[in-house]
């Protein structure tokens, strides 16, 4: 019985069965026995989840332009679908051929989130593959991972036999190039991946020996057999040259994400302490209007999309968005296509602006004060004024909007009470502000929705040396937030906090993490970014087990010049730069923003711009 047989009275039993058949429009088919390289190209979360992710879109195309490759789409399967595989010994497998992961060379992993971390586990040994890279054969799979959190690697290093660090276009085929050639001459998995980290931008773990002291605080860091001391991330210069898809697959239900994606641009010049992608994603680096609209168009034809998202850091920011907006809306319009804008930076929306948007965007409007004082605003580096604040709601409010989202954090470094309620403080003078317009409608009633996430440090940020608030400090601030609010006008949400104290152990783990990791996987944890998934016990009886402490990682204040677990990768921005930002942010000192003037990161030099004062 072939493998499609067995699964099609399975998938009678399933929530979503289209998420494990395959056969969408535009996906990929080859002839395995024609091609020398395949590729499973996994995403550890569910097919809605990974389906929109963009990154693995464009890794996809890339791949299958190459004749002699074949790349394939992996999803975690629901726990209803994974428990039938297990009673049915159906492997976990790619989405095109239906073959499973043990007849792929090459089983990648985009790593966007540290609480996927357990799902990557249950993925390999689900497609019959031993999770622990010291126990896997040399005719197993090579198991590779790239992606934001990539850039501390080390929580992971247990499990993974290379890193692609930084933008994976270039590398990876650069590496695909590697592999076939020893497979030509004789495979040995050792041999290969010595070689492999002679590429730049890739980091083999096992070629680096991690020690410490009595307190676990990390010593040294030794690379041998030739390997670099640090491992440089990768970077597309040109990115009106870069490969981009003409076509995405069109999936059969419903996506977080189901449009068109345009990536505008990479890179951000704000410089907000708090924002890993603001740093590791330096410098910016912008695609032409004209290049855009090439490709929108591209992409809505071959898709039949009638929606179509403008990507990246900040929009608003791009240095020619009023043409690029004036050239997607003239194209968008004619051929009734939605354009979908990401939020909004509140200190450059003018109300030539807001007449662009309104011509597509009919719902409310986003913006991230992040803070609810000016004090706290200048510690976070937010270089938005409360004036900008209210000069843009009134902006909007006065072009007929009558709702605003406002995202904040809490547990944000230096915070204090009075910075907690000024959040509800700002909303409140938000709304009072609307019933002051001489302009307002007349019995509509204004929404002020405000969305608090718990702040979480992460590597090469300012705040990488940062305590993180305990699970108690949070849930005080919370209730304070709650108890704060003084009209049926402004609504509340806010973030599970247990999840984001996993996230702060794991964001800034070392290579022990891993065991714990691996003891929580072992213990039944999977989804662990689900709330009806998540079980915070099992984690934390896993991180006892491993002779680690949540204090330790989470709510641990790092000294200047401690050696932390990802020192040995360089993102381009300098750790001299990030330590003199976390010294301004305790004196609530701000810096301009990099088109306003150069604060001296270092990451210039990636592209060849000059090396900046680090």
């Amino acid at each position: 019985m072939t493998l499609k047989e067995k699964l099609e009275p399975l998938l009678l039993k399933v929530q979503k069965p289209a998420r494990y058949i395959g056969g969408e429009l535009n996906s990929v088919m080859k002839d395995k026995n024609k091609v020398e390289t395949r590729v499973a190209l996994c995403f550890p979360d569910n097919y809605e989840i990974g389906m929109s992710h963009l990154g693995l879109k464009i890794l996809y195309s890339l791949i299958n332009k190459r004749e002699d490759c074949w790349a394939e789409r992996v999803y975690a399967p629901w726990i209803d679908f994974e428990a039938l595989m297990r009673e049915n010994d159906i492997p976990l497998y790619g989405l095109e051929s239906l073959d499973p992961l043990t007849d792929f060379d090459v089983v990648g992993f985009s790593l966007q989130y540290e609480l996927s971390y357990t799902n990557i586990l249950n993925m390999l040994d689900l497609g019959g593959i031993e999770p622990l890279a010291s126990v896997r054969g040399n005719d197993e799979p090579l198991i590779i991972a790239g992606g934001p959190c990539a850039m501390n690697p080390e929580p992971l290093a247990d499990f993974i036999d290379l890193f692609q660090i930084g933008e994976g276009e270039e590398v990876m085929l650069e590496m695909i190039d590697l592999l076939q050639q020893h497979k030509k001459k004789g495979w040995d998995k050792r041999s290969f991946l010595r070689e492999a980290a002679q590429i730049p931008g890739i980091y083999v773990p096992s070629l680096y020996d991690v020690t410490y002291d009595e307190t676990g605080i990390i010593t040294s860091v030794t690379p041998k057999d030739g390997a670099p001391e640090k491992v440089t991330k990768r970077i597309i210069k040109d990115m009106d040259k870069v490969f981009y898809p003409e076509t995405f697959i069109v999936p059969y239900t419903e996506t977080v994400h189901d449009r068109a994606v345009l990536e505008v641009m990479r890179g951000c010049i704000r410089g907000c302490r708090f924002c890993q992608a603001g740093f590791i994603y330096r410098p910016i680096r912008a695609k032409t209007p004209d290049t855009l609209c090439r490709q929108g168009k591209s992409l809505c034809d071959t898709t039949g999309y009638d929606e179509m998202s403008l990507s990246s850091l900040s929009t608003s920011d791009h240095p020619q968005v009023e043409e690029l907006l004036d050239k997607m809306i003239d194209y968008t319009e004619a051929e009734k296509v939605n354009l979908s804008l990401p939020s909004l930076r509140v200190d450059n929306f003018s109300e030539e602006l807001l007449q662009k948007v309104s011509r597509v965007r009919k719902s409310g409007l986003t913006f991230a004060p992040e803070a609810g004082t000016q004090r706290l605003r200048d510690v976070i580096n937010k270089n938005v004024s409360e004036e900008e604040v209210m000069e843009t709601c009134r902006i909007a409010f006065e072009g007929g909007y009558m709702s605003v989202k406002l995202y904040f954090m809490l547990g944000l470094p230096t915070e204090t009470i009075e910075d907690v309620t000024g959040i509800t403080a700002l909303g409140q003078r938000i709304v009072d502000m609307y019933y002051s317009l001489p302009t307002r409608k007349k019995g509509k009633a204004v929404n002020v929705s405000i969305s608090v996430s718990t702040f979480v440090p992460k590597c090469f940020t300012p705040f990488q040396w940062c305590a993180q608030d305990t699970f108690e400090q949070i849930v005080e601030k919370q209730k304070a937030l709650q108890h704060s609010v003084t009209t049926k006008k402004i609504s509340l949400s806010w973030h599970e906090v247990k999840t984001s104290v996993l996230e702060g152990v794991v964001a800034r783990g070392d290579r022990r993490l891993g065991k714990a990791i691996y003891n929580a996987w072992k213990m039944g944890c999977k989804f662990d970014s689900w709330d009806e998934c998540f079980d915070f016990e099992k984690w934390k009886q896993a991180i006892r087990d491993a002779g680690l402490t949540i204090e330790f990682y989470a709510n641990r204040v790092r000294e200047e010049n401690e050696i932390l677990p990802w020192d040995h990768i360089d993102v381009g921005v300098s750790k001299k730069f990030l330590w003199r930002e976390y010294q301004k942010a305790v004196n609530a000192q701000v810096t301009p923003n990099c088109k306003e003037n150069c604060a001296g990161c270092g990451a210039n030099k990636l592209i060849g711009g000059g090396v900046c004062i680090g």
